[in-house]
């Protein structure tokens, strides 16, 4: 038989990617058991209570906003520990001026996604301040949002995960307050899937600026929103590689191994569709299959626990997951019909249709990588159905912001060889990253 340097080249580039693959294999598996003996939550001492930025504004940090005119840009999560809403609070705080609100598409103090949205420029009914969405057309305030305002004070509880949406609009905000000459305090709160945990693609350079992804950073960044604050001054992240006034004002009592539900802070849902902490960890992974023809689950008892759609042939798709033996997680096959909830505005993809799904089942969240988990889904769906799953291009753009997943997935790599692809970037930027841990 005649070896032709065509075959000698496929041979080549065969035997390299196998290599990568058990690289990976052995540094994510063997490493992580020598290194992780002891679960995240074991290494916690403290179970809370944990104090965010928002509870220390009016005591130790009132010098930032004494005599100032004031924009305040937060969600529904926003709340003191007393319960009482920031917008509330500064409206009526008799030192200073709250002048201008910033928020999402829905009304600064809910989520309720079934009431009718907000204007792109409204008033809030409570206050009687002009509300702008940061959600629409401007993700970045305008000058004229922003005359007159001395401060501008960010206080959103993010999720750990750069595609929603918040990180990226702190980028937004702080680029145009260094723009304006205007102060930023961030008022920080828990990363509440642990500050320990980093993972997925960085940011390719024309995806930077963005909805999914304003910074270079990667999909599970492991970071507080103070830290990413920080970060996007200390590393240039800002345009013009300007620098905003920034005041970040910490948390007391929070440790990075911490989950949210160890801090003693209580549970407010991101969105409706996260009803749960768990829920929370699986989205951070299997969000990715909004950009695909299948159910993430919304309508269901488990959202973004349970993806499926009518056409899968689960009993395949879990067996080749299993196979895989990814840690903190057993695949099962579920069955489910997604339904509008009284919370939806809509009725869910795929409502009413009968779903054969995917259970992600997560055995042990201290060891559940959920980014790798979302990934190696999609892999095996492809597998398996590799002419029904379609891939909505805008969507998935702004979800994982870089080509490679696309074309890794169609181009038949393996998952292991997927994750090895990342861990060079990965590795450099948990070195910049610490530089800016405040806990």
């Amino acid at each position: 038989m005649q070896i032709t340097g065509q075959s000698i080249q496929y041979l080549q580039k065969k035997t390299q990617a196998f290599l990568i693959i058990l690289v990976f294999i052995f540094t994510s598996t063997f490493a992580h058991d020598f290194l992780m003996e002891e679960p995240l939550s074991s290494l916690s001492t403290s179970k809370g209570p944990v104090k965010v930025g928002a509870d220390r504004l009016f005591s130790e940090y009132a010098h930032l906003i004494k005599g100032k005119k004031l924009a305040l840009v937060s969600n529904h999560t926003g709340r003191l520990s007393n319960g009482v809403h920031l917008a509330d609070s500064l409206f009526n705080y008799p030192h200073s001026e709250l002048i201008a609100l910033f928020g999402m598409h829905f009304n600064i103090r809910t989520n309720d996604y079934s009431i009718p949205k907000d204007k792109e420029v409204d008033i809030d009914v409570e206050t009687g301040l002009p509300k702008y969405s940061l959600y629409g057309s401007h993700h970045k305030p305008t000058p004229q949002m922003l005359k007159d305002v001395q401060v501008i004070i960010f206080d959103i509880q993010e999720v750990g995960a750069r595609f929603y949406e918040h990180v990226n609009i702190l980028g937004f905000v702080m680029e145009a307050a260094a723009e304006n000459d205007i102060e930023v305090v961030v008022l920080d709160r828990p990363n509440p899937i642990t500050g320990v945990k980093m993972d997925g693609f960085l940011t390719g350079k024309q995806f930077l600026f963005g909805f999914g992804a304003f910074g270079k950073i990667p999909v599970i960044h492991g970071m507080t929103i103070g830290e990413l604050a920080n970060l996007y001054n200390g590393e240039n992240m800002l345009r013009g590689r300007k620098k905003a006034k920034l005041h970040v004002i910490e948390m007391l009592g929070w440790k990075r191994s911490m989950w949210l539900d160890q801090t003693g802070l209580k549970w407010v849902k991101p969105s409706p569709n996260l009803p749960s902490l768990e829920s929370l960890i699986a989205y951070t992974g299997t969000c990715l299959f909004e950009g695909l023809n299948i159910s993430a689950g919304r309508g269901t008892e488990k959202p973004f626990q349970y993806i499926g759609a009518p056409w899968i042939n689960n009993d395949r798709v879990v067996e080749l997951l299993n196979n895989l033996k990814l840690k903190g997680v057993q695949f099962d096959t579920v069955t489910f019909t997604p339904k509008k909830m009284s919370f939806h505005g809509s009725t869910p993809y795929l409502g009413g249709e009968v779903c054969k799904g995917i259970y992600v089942n997560i055995t042990n969240r201290d060891f559940f990588e959920s980014y790798k988990a979302g990934i190696a889904m999609v892999w095996a769906i492809h597998k398996v159905h590799p002419d029904q799953m379609e891939w909505n291009k805008k969507v998935m753009d702004r979800l994982i912001s870089t080509k490679r997943l696309e074309d890794m997935i169609y181009g038949d790599a393996h998952p292991y060889e997927i994750f090895a692809s990342w861990q060079p970037e990965l590795s450099e930027f948990k070195e910049i990253g610490k530089n800016y841990f405040l806990y």
